[in-house]
């Protein structure tokens, strides 16, 4: 997509895009900035987010050494969940309130990143966490000011929640995910030090890793954002705008690069050109969704891993079942592209010829299937589940999954075309298996 084509804008349509990142710091040793970079933004009292895994880790040590050689007052939070709920917010916003901090940093996957994100909302702005949840779901209120300053430290190669504005949880009541979205929750500052992949279980690192690759995918092939309704006033243009040339800059490098290192990062943990590559295509897949926004892959997600019932996945803890979240997106990715590619052949066939896939003599009819099989062909390679059978469920289950995807509008309206529950039937059925 270049830029020539915004003087033919129609009529009420939007006629521009926004482009919004956080500072970004990556490379390996970029963990000792940390106390520095956050006593730039004045704070002295810093909250520290992270889970209890990590705080075993040499990582967690880094990271607090550095505070407090740069002056900085520290109290730790380390009860962050793999997959947080509502409840599990609330807790982290009650000891961020109580804890009476200035600054926050978070250092774990997209989680802990997230659970930050929302105790820094409550801590500065009290109110129930509904109040700002994604409409229709919650009301959608805008987040009334600025935030305290956030460093984020990611150590999965995955989720890009360290340079976007938005933050997922479960909320029990729907059992489904959902989540909060704002240009104020995007961290000060995400600090990327892919040294922490280095002890990432098999598993995490191609969930994440097939977060990226789907975060670019669907960025990629969203609806333009010149065929959104134009914003009034121009102010509420949503982050989640549509495809756009910035974003599509971020989304080709980061297939790229997944198609390059995806399976090489998951099969040797000793591997670190992969792993600080796919870390790299996470980062740039981040800025990419943050700025286009994702779509039906993402809004299925939400119900597949909020309805779970059995499955435990090898590499996590299996005190309770969960589906990844790069699982859960992954297993319905290649019915969507197939589905949908007839609204955009040749972004359908450059996203799968960037994956690596042969793509030569191939038609606009073809572009579906090859995408879907590049999709398919690299989760086989990467160990994940067959499809929703794979995860525990079965076509009786399609009804159940619908009713939780149904109301992500966010996600879905941001789809390039129309998604009604009809469509939504369909493809949970067509996700039933993926090969």
């Amino acid at each position: 997509m270049s830029c020539a084509h915004l003087s033919a804008t129609e009529a009420g349509l939007d006629h521009a895009f926004t482009v919004d990142a956080s500072r970004v710091t990556f490379g390996a040793g970029a963990l000792a900035e940390v106390g520095a970079r956050i006593r730039a933004h004045g704070a002295r009292r810093v909250a520290l987010f992270t889970d209890r895994r990590l705080r075993a880790l040499s990582w967690f040590a880094e990271v607090d050494a550095a505070l407090r050689a740069a002056g900085c007052d520290v109290a730790v939070f380390d009860e962050v969940a793999i997959e947080p709920t509502d409840a599990a917010i609330e807790q982290a916003a009650r000891f961020a309130v109580d804890a009476r901090c200035d600054g926050y940093v978070s250092l774990g996957g997209g989680s802990v990143i997230d659970t930050c994100k929302l105790a820094n909302l409550l801590a500065t702005h009290p109110a129930p966490l509904v109040e700002y949840v994604n409409a229709p779901i919650g009301r959608g209120a805008p987040v009334p000011g600025p935030l305290a300053p956030h460093l984020a430290c990611p150590t999965t190669s995955g989720t890009g929640s360290e340079v976007t504005g938005i933050a997922i949880f479960d909320l029990l009541a729907l059992h489904a995910k959902t989540g909060v979205a704002s240009p104020r929750l995007r961290p000060s500052e995400a600090v990327i030090d892919p040294r922490c992949t280095s002890t990432l279980p098999a598993a995490v690192v191609a969930a994440s890793g097939l977060d990226v690759l789907c975060h670019a995918i669907e960025s990629f092939t969203a609806r333009p954002f010149d065929r959104r309704a134009r914003p009034a006033p121009w102010t509420a243009r949503p982050m989640s705008q549509g495809a756009n040339p910035w974003s599509d800059l971020g989304c080709r490098e980061a297939l790229r690069l997944a198609g390059a290192f995806l399976v090489r990062a998951v099969t040797d943990a000793a591997d670190v050109e992969a792993r600080t590559q796919l870390m790299w295509a996470a980062t740039l897949a981040g800025i990419a969704f943050g700025n286009a926004g994702v779509h039906a892959p993402h809004a299925m997600a939400y119900a597949v891993a909020g309805r779970v019932r059995g499955f435990r996945p090898a590499g996590y803890p299996d005190d309770a079942p969960l589906v990844p979240h790069g699982f859960a997106v992954a297993v319905g990715a290649p019915a969507v592209f197939r589905r949908f590619a007839p609204s955009s052949p040749a972004r359908h066939l450059e996203a799968a010829a960037l994956l690596g896939a042969d793509v030569r003599g191939a038609g606009p009819d073809d572009a579906g299937e090859r995408l879907a099989a590049a999709v398919a062909g690299l989760m086989r390679a990467v160990g994940t589940p067959n499809g929703l059978t794979g995860v525990g469920y079965a076509a009786a289950d399609v009804p159940a999954l619908v009713e939780g995807a149904a109301p992500q509008r966010r996600l879905l309206d941001n789809a390039p075309v129309a998604v009604t529950e009809d469509t939504l039937h369909a493809l949970f059925r067509d996700a039933l298996s993926c090969w």
